[in-house]
């Protein structure tokens, strides 16, 4: 372990130039992911210290952070955006890989479930991830979700349990409850030498030795013997480790299966190709002091991937169809991927893009094979949360922002126009909750029309569409506090006083039952008349399954440049709802047949054929609302227990059941969205404030029928078939 590091008080455009060509295999892109309140943030920001990247320890609760820079941000003491800082890390100690300098790209995610996109959209780019978890209580409702993510793009990781000096913390417990509710082959490779505010270092229980401190904001460490009452319980973490990762390498299961002594090197080689695999994950313990922030960059570097680590980045040939690969070197051809997309008050649009393979120079005209389109990159900058440092090209393996760009978008590859590829995109859950805004003035109209559109760029999860019954401008997201704080980013940043309704829950139609419907559509205006004339088939999917449209049009009844006229028809129909002016979702259309004029036919006419037919057949395929379905988990003292759960059941909430956690009764329950207005206000009114509650949406189930059909009327379309 690196006991004494060398800070470099250099500027900050000169840190990051004389470093620019570091080589691959010294570069981890990372992010920081966890539940809220964990303390990514806090970690990142000693990461900076520790790294001689700023020069005193930022501070959450004094809005004095690096990464958090927004104004809400720093107000409200919660991460919002993803923020890329990058920095560097002489490893010193005896590992497994090369001793030297090193590049450390981070990204900090936030914890708040509103935010989830940027945790999805940052976990798509990177190698490597570091899961923070609060040691007293361990796994939490988000750790679930974003470890989720992390398996969904094969991101390898390591854990750190934070917070260890404070009352309540419970080392082994929160290390079981990372194995149990995660599943995880997790084990530790430190362990904290005292607990809650006896905490005055750690054992590194690979070196079998003992790192320890004096006072909260000692920088000097002491290198002693391991505790006599900690020794027995280190060398049973360490023989669990060993034979837990010593299958990852074949040298070393070699040397294992022989009864050999295994030397540290030995076990973190063995460490390191269980993480990349995915099969291991090693935890840390401590809390933010420089004992623990050295161990977890040492780490880092020794144990999450470099670019050339993983397997070379694959995608499909949008000219053959075919899958093909590209390898992680600045000689291959170029493939990169935008993640983000923001609006900088000083430079404008900025796209950020992680570089695959090859090189990205400003000035360059590249391809944007998800739209097929030509791109000219004007400048590229390097991101440091948000600070900007111009540079000329961008090398395989690096973040970096385009600036300009009109048309790249969140999820577009772009590449080298003679050798193209499409990138798996990233894909983003639909939202949950909507409100109608409006502006205060006839003079904020057009800035606000303008400003929803930026912030609709950026956040793939905002949405904005118009109700053109009521004229009204409905906005939706994924909660709350999420449509609160982009309204809150209109007046601040594009000057725009709007006003808006009350929160309301975003309901879908589907359909239960097979049906046809038949439209024709003929009209006669004495010159040229138009006719379209279709039969549809919808039948129900399952439960996220979107829409699909097929033609199944036999010999020539309709002619085929006329099925998407039938297809947008169908869409737009869908769109606007039948039953109360929800989209309908998760069902099969299919155009069986019809019939056309060889004069008077257009794709205006089968354009509204296409929707008759399909409001026909939805209204005899047994139409239902759907409601979003929200997980909660309320924290709560015993003494209040009963009244919480009791009000959980008036909300129509399935209570799934309770466990203890840090000394307190966590009650988990499914509840739809509709029924928890207001549920934070009511909590603290039954638990004397003492309660809190998190909520993650989870998915769609039918609405009762009492209930639909209240909704139905109040839309005024009529009633439930």
């Amino acid at each position: 372990m690196a006991v004494q590091q060398t800070k470099k008080k250099a500027s900050l455009a000169s840190i990051v130039t004389e470093n620019r060509e570091v080589p691959l295999e010294r570069i981890r892109n990372i992010g920081i992911i966890a539940h809220i309140d964990a303390g990514k943030t806090t970690t990142t920001e000693r990461i900076l210290f520790e790294t001689g990247k700023t020069y005193k320890h930022g501070s959450v609760d004094e809005g004095t952070t690096v990464t958090d820079w927004m104004e809400q941000e720093r107000e409200r003491g919660i991460t919002i955006v993803s923020a890329a800082i990058t920095t560097f890390w002489d490893l010193q100690s005896d590992s497994s890989v090369e001793n030297g300098h090193y590049r450390v790209n981070i990204i900090d995610t936030p914890g708040h479930i509103d935010f989830t996109a940027e945790v999805e959209r940052s976990l798509r780019v990177l190698d490597g991830a570091v899961m923070v978890f609060d040691g007293r209580t361990g796994v939490e409702s988000q750790s679930e979700t974003v470890w989720r993510q992390a398996d969904r793009y094969q991101v390898p990781r390591i854990c750190i349990l934070n917070k260890l000096n404070l009352i309540g913390a419970d080392f082994e417990g929160s290390i079981k409850s990372i194995r149990t509710r995660l599943g995880a082959n997790a084990l530790p490779i430190q362990m904290p030498v005292g607990i809650e505010h006896d905490l005055r270092g750690v054992v590194d229980v690979i070196n079998m030795k003992a790192y320890t401190y004096k006072g909260v904001d000692d920088n000097k460490l002491t290198e002693e013997e391991i505790p006599a009452d900690l020794k027995e319980k280190a060398k049973s973490y360490r023989d669990e480790l060993i034979e837990a990762v010593a299958e990852y390498d074949d040298g070393v299961l070699e040397k294992y299966l022989e009864g050999q002594e295994l030397e540290p090197k030995d076990i973190k080689k063995a460490i390191r190709a269980g993480v990349i695999m995915g099969k291991f994950f090693p935890i840390l313990g401590g809390d933010n002091r420089t004992v623990t922030v050295r161990t977890l960059l040492d780490s880092v570097v020794e144990y999450l991937p470099s670019p050339i680590d993983l397997p070379p980045v694959a995608g499909v040939n949008p000219k053959t169809g075919k899958e093909e690969t590209r390898e992680k070197n600045l000689e291959t051809p170029l493939s990169a991927l935008a993640f983000k997309v923001v609006t900088d008050p000083h430079v404008g649009r900025l796209v950020y893009v992680r570089v695959y393979s090859g090189k990205l120079k400003a000035g360059e005209s590249v391809y944007n094979s998800s739209k097929q389109t030509t791109e000219r990159i004007g400048k590229l900058v390097l991101m440091h949360a948000d600070q900007r440092e111009l540079i000329d090209e961008a090398y395989c393996g690096e973040i970096v922002a385009v600036v300009g760009s009109r048309d790249l978008t969140t999820g577009d590859t772009i590449c080298d126009p003679r050798n193209p590829i499409v990138l798996e995109s990233i894909s983003f859950p639909d939202p949950v909750i909507s409100l109608a805004i409006e502006p205060a003035t006839k003079a904020d109209q057009e800035r606000m029309s303008l400003a929803l559109n930026k912030l609709s760029d950026e956040d793939p999860t905002f949405r904005i569409k118009t109700n053109h019954e009521t004229g009204q401008t409905i906005i939706s997201g994924m909660g709350e506090l999420q449509l609160e704080i982009l309204v809150d980013r209109m007046k601040r940043e594009f000057n725009v006083d709007a006003k808006t309704g009350a929160p309301q829950v975003a309901y879908k139609e589907t359909v239960k039952r097979v049906a046809t419907g038949e439209g024709k559509y003929i009209r006669q205006t004495g010159g040229r008349g138009q006719y379209g004339h279709c039969f549809l088939r919808i039948e129900p999917l399952g439960r996220g399954e979107g829409v699909v449209f097929v033609s199944e049009i036999k010999g020539g009844a309709i002619p085929s440049e006329f099925i998407p006229a039938i297809e947008k028809g169908v869409k737009e129909k869908l769109e606007s709802g039948i039953l109360a002016g929800y989209p309908v979702v998760d069902l099969k259309v299919a155009v069986y047949d019809g019939s056309f004029h060889e004069v008077d036919s257009s794709e205006i006419a089968f354009k509204i054929a296409g929707s008759l037919a399909l409001e026909e057949a939805a209204k005899k395929a047994d139409l239902v609302l759907l409601e979003p379905i929200v997980k909660v988990e309320v924290t709560t003292p015993d003494e209040f227990m009963g009244d919480v759960i009791g009000d959980l059941s008036s909300r129509r909430a399935q209570i799934q059941g309770t466990e203890e956690r840090a000394g307190l009764s966590v009650i988990n329950a499914m509840a739809p969205l509709a029924e928890l207005s207001g549920y934070a206000t009511r909590l603290r009114s039954l638990s004397q404030g003492r309660a809190s509650a998190y909520i993650e949406p989870s998915h769609y189930e039918e609405v009762p029928a009492n209930i639909s059909e209240n909704i139905v009327s109040q839309s005024g379309r009529g009633s439930v078939s």
